[in-house]
């Protein structure tokens, strides 16, 4: 996890494309992680809205309703330890040239009122070898008896806990994939 300097190529693709304008009584952040694992692999695994649980680790289950298209809502099932049961959420942007989704939560038993985030992920060169940039924000609304530090905060952990899972993944996926196949 880093945090992004002003011109850095992190600081333009948050302009770009995590733009979010929060209200009086919300609270946003972005938060990067590099990832050493080809920008296909990691895409494969971040566009994947019916299945959050393949790098989630806080996600139990997922359950569609939809077609996968923009607007399909998903129902999430969070594991025992977090201050939530299910959470409603909807696609709300998928592009597969520019690497970008877009979710909104529209349901459940928790406090992220008016959630919105946005994961983007970019192609990168870490150590000589193809990497990716992962970047994901976020806009939630500060629930009556916190401040905006305490939400940022709470949010900001769940999203690095989900980046480094992500992370673990992908790189055992790129491990996995570089293996050239043993010839007898």
């Amino acid at each position: 996890m880093s945090s992004v300097g002003g011109d850095s190529m992190e600081a333009q693709y948050i302009r770009r494309h995590h733009r979010h304008e929060p209200r009086e009584n919300q609270c946003t952040s972005a938060l990067v992680r590099h990832v050493k694992a080809p920008v296909h692999l990691v895409w494969s695994l971040v566009r994947r809205f019916d299945q959050p649980q393949k790098y989630k680790p806080f996600v139990s289950r997922c359950i569609m309703r939809g077609d996968l298209g923009i607007g399909s809502l998903r129902e999430v099932n969070v594991k025992s330890g977090l201050p939530a049961t299910t959470s409603t959420e909807r696609l709300e942007l998928l592009d597969d040239d520019e690497h970008i989704l877009g979710i909104r939560i529209v349901g459940g038993d928790h406090r992220l009122r008016n959630y919105s985030s946005i994961i983007t992920v970019h192609p990168e060169v870490i150590d000589g070898r193809p990497g990716t940039l992962v970047i994901e924000s976020f806009v939630v609304d500060v629930p009556d008896g916190n401040t905006k530090d305490e939400t940022c905060y709470f949010v900001e952990a769940l999203i690095r806990c989900n980046l480094k899972s992500l992370a673990d993944v992908s790189e055992r996926m790129a491990v996995q994939d570089r293996t050239e196949p043993i010839n007898h």
